[in-house]
């Protein structure tokens, strides 16, 4: 008897995608089933991160239609890490194995026959590591590539070129449980699991319908949560720039005094006003920098759900 494998899908606003991704994946769960690679009682678990459009409507028409089409309603829009571990947690509860992936048939399903094998293999997480990225933009990938490198300048443990495209134990998904933060940056919590690991090359594919759901803000909105989440890093850039500053005006007011005992008292407007902008702007980024860490204390000590599911469909 061959493990349970799941597949889990957050969705928002997928109408135009959802069929074909539907069909593309079911087609792939066949051929594992046909191989022996995984159980007959294996699932697709599309997550609706509370769209707006018909893509829930879509997903319980797939659910009728076959038993290998299951569905996770969230009661309302939680984002895409909050959706994706509503769904890894629902579908840990059935599944040995569980892969999770967007819809947007941009991440190559066919490296699931590699995730497979080095679960069975004896590993617990198979991160997807994108091999190229040559159907993306110029910026695009540019653009991606230095979320990345910042995000490990920043101290942020992260598996480099890994999305969310990845295969998790049932043990892992029982350690991911045990971390309770409200500020969700699975890319950095994973890695912080342990277990075995390993990782499978992939290329990315064009978008195959639709819209990119992560644009600029949302980009580098995600990278501040992901820094802020996982590294002080920039509190100390504050310290060490407010401590080189004060160094500077050490001998700043030495040159002053030095000007005040031989006479040249006359001082020039433009460094005046320099020097208090320059000040009251690194102290502003500063406050802000604090205020953000701040701002995720007082998220995390209220404890509010990270998501509330509204229905799920699925039969085992």
């Amino acid at each position: 008897m061959r493990d349970i494998l799941y597949l889990v899908i957050p969705c928002y606003n997928e109408e135009e995608v959802l069929e074909e991704t539907a069909k593309q994946l079911k087609k792939k769960m066949n051929e594992l089933i046909a191989d022996g690679a995984v159980s007959r009682e294996s699932r697709i678990m599309f997550v609706n991160d509370g769209s707006k459009d018909n893509t829930w409507d879509i997903i319980q028409k797939l659910h009728q239609k076959d038993e290998i089409f299951s569905g996770v309603a969230l009661s309302r829009n939680r984002g895409h890490q909050n959706a994706l571990l509503a769904g890894l947690m629902t579908a840990k509860e059935y599944a040995d194995m569980v892969i999770s992936l967007d819809a947007d048939l941009q991440d190559d399903i066919n490296a699931i026959d590699k995730f497979v094998e080095k679960y069975y293999e004896g590993y617990d997480i198979v991160y997807g590591v994108r091999n190229k990225r040559e159907t993306d933009t110029f910026f695009k990938r540019n653009t991606a590539l230095a979320f990345y490198k910042f995000q490990a300048f920043m101290g942020v443990d992260a598996v480099y070129n890994h999305a969310d495209y990845r295969l998790m134990s049932k043990r892992a998904l029982d350690g991911l449980e045990k971390f309770k933060e409200v500020n969700l940056f699975l890319r950095g919590i994973v890695p912080l699991i342990g277990y075995r690991y390993t990782t499978a090359a992939y290329n990315r594919n064009e978008r195959f319908a639709g819209e990119s759901k992560y644009p600029l803000k949302k980009m580098l909105a995600f990278a501040l949560d992901g820094i802020t989440s996982f590294s002080v890093k920039p509190i100390r850039f504050v310290a060490m720039t407010g401590f080189l500053i004060f160094a500077g005006s050490i001998l700043v007011i030495i040159y002053s005094l030095i000007r005040k005992i031989f006479g040249f008292t006359i001082g020039g407007w433009t460094f005046l006003a320099c020097s208090i902008w320059l000040l009251g702007g690194i102290e502003l980024l500063g406050l802000g920098i604090v205020g953000e860490y701040i701002g995720k204390i007082y998220s995390e000590t209220k404890q509010r759900p990270r998501y509330i599911i509204a229905e799920i469909l699925n039969r085992k």
